[in-house]
Formats: C-alpha cells, sequence, structure tokens
C-alpha cells in the first residue's frame, strides 16, 4: 500500500494535472451546458491538452471521462445530452486522469448560478468535511481518525455520511488498498504510513443517509430525494503530515491555513 518516492513523484504530477481540469472547469460557466458537453469538453482537454488518458473511461464498461451528478444523485451520475444544469443546481463533477502510468482522482461540488441558502450550506459543509479528514492525515494515525472527522463534522451540522460508498487507495490501479470510510471512530482502523496514497471523499445528504442505484446500474440518488455533495482529492500521507496531490491553485490558502504539506 505505499509508495516509493519516484512513484509519488509521478502520482503528483498526474494529480497537478488533474488539478489543472478543475481549474478550467471553475472559467466554464456551466448553466445551459448538458452534462454530456461536460463531458467532452473535459475529454479534449485531458487528451488534446494535458496528453494524458481519462482513466474512468472504459473501467468497469463505463463509457465516459467523467460522472456528474446532479442534485439528488449521490454519485455516479451519467453524462447525457438531455440533463441541462440550470440557475440553482449543485453537480459534483467526478474526474480521473493518468499519466505516466499513475492515476489521480478528485471530485468538485459545483453551485451553478444562484443557489438556495440550504443547497449553498450543504456544500460548504461538505467541502469542510473533507478537509478535516485531510487533515486527520499523519504517519501513526487511524483510519478511524479520518473517518470520526469527518462523521462528526456531518452530525454537527445535521446531514447525513453515505456509507455504501469509500475513499480507497489509489496508484496503477484506480481502486487499491485501504479503503477509507467517512465515519468510524478515533484510534481503530488501519495505521497510516508514510509513503500511502489514498482518496478521501465524503458525501453528505441533507436527509436520510440511505441511497439507491437506478435502472441504468451506475446512477446512485437518494432514496428521500434530498440533496447531496461530495467533494474529492487525492493526498499522500508523508513523513510530516500530508501532501494533497490534487490540490487546486484557489486551495493553497486552505492548506496554509491547516498546516498541511502542499
Amino acid at each position: 500500500m505505499t509508495k516509493r518516492p519516484d512513484e509519488l513523484a509521478l502520482m503528483a504530477e498526474s494529480g497537478r494535472l488533474l488539478a489543472s481540469v478543475f481549474e478550467m472547469l471553475d472559467r466554464t460557466p456551466l448553466a445551459g451546458l448538458s452534462t454530456l458537453q461536460i463531458d467532452t469538453m473535459v475529454e479534449r482537454f485531458i487528451v488534446d491538452d494535458l496528453q494524458a488518458r481519462p482513466a474512468s473511461k472504459g473501467q468497469y464498461g463505463y463509457g465516459f471521462v467523467l460522472n456528474c451528478s446532479v442534485n439528488h444523485v449521490v454519485c455516479h451520475g451519467v453524462p447525457s445530452p438531455t440533463d441541462i444544469l440550470r440557475d440553482g443546481d449543485i453537480v459534483n463533477l467526478d474526474i480521473t486522469l493518468e499519466k505516466n502510468g499513475y492515476i489521480a482522482d478528485s471530485s468538485k461540488t459545483y453551485m451553478v448560478g444562484i443557489v438556495a441558502p440550504a443547497a449553498m450550506r450543504l456544500v460548504r459543509v461538505t467541502y469542510e468535511a473533507l478537509w478535516l479528514g485531510i487533515q486527520s492525515v499523519r504517519p501513526g494515525a487511524r483510519l478511524g481518525d479520518v473517518g470520526w472527522a469527518i462523521e462528526r463534522h456531518a452530525k454537527r451540522n445535521g446531514y447525513s455520511i453515505v456509507r455504501e460508498y469509500c475513499g480507497h487507495g489509489i496508484g496503477r490501479e484506480m481502486h487499491e488498498e485501504p479503503q477509507v470510510r467517512h465515519f468510524g471512530k478515533p484510534g481503530t482502523g488501519l495505521i497510516l504510513r508514510e509513503g500511502m496514497v489514498f482518496t478521501i471523499e465524503p458525501m453528505l445528504n441533507q436527509g436520510r443517509r440511505t441511497v439507491r442505484t437506478e435502472d441504468d446500474g451506475w446512477t446512485v440518488v437518494t432514496t428521500d430525494g434530498s440533496l447531496s455533495a461530495q467533494f474529492e482529492h487525492t493526498v499522500a500521507v508523508t513523513a510530516s503530515g500530508v501532501s494533497v496531490l490534487t490540490l487546486r491553485p484557489d486551495e493553497r490558502a486552505m492548506v496554509g491555513k491547516m498546516k498541511l504539506v502542499a
């Protein structure tokens, strides 16, 4: 489960490139675009501009570059020409990228246009939960510490944590050990070691935590129709703490505030 320094350097490059994909999306007005248009745009950017491979396309038979999960869709939303983003929507864009044989994985929930205060709060708290989980990563800490930090923040703010999906180790393969749950008890679970690389990707629901998969076999939605939000980063355990491999430039202030390693 641990990576050599040369492998970490290659993973950091994949993470840097993936962060630039989100920078591109940050500059793109999303209202009025179909989720399929976003998928096509991201594929062209990864392949043509970054000379990299969209790692999700073709994996497990999936035919697209990213997942577009809108409003009550928790995860694995399938791009479609008929799903048009509109003012007030929230949409999680989950993207993977492979360069030089190593994969990075990240997601961000975007608020489209003017979003209702309740939706804005959900997005904010989910992002905070991600960073509290990241802040818990260091050699000698346990995976239960990460899950507990995320779950505590969600519950304190009145949200539920989706339990069916978790973070995961990552490297040459998209899904490696360990599994990283977003709930747990402090002082329990796998002990973190320098060189481990994994994703942290909490999904918070406004309502109940229960979910179901739609007939397409991919799209996961809240059973009560409530909104769901998610954020994700790929992180590496370092000698002094944690390095966020998919960190975007606009997040560097967050790293400084939490005294994390960029």
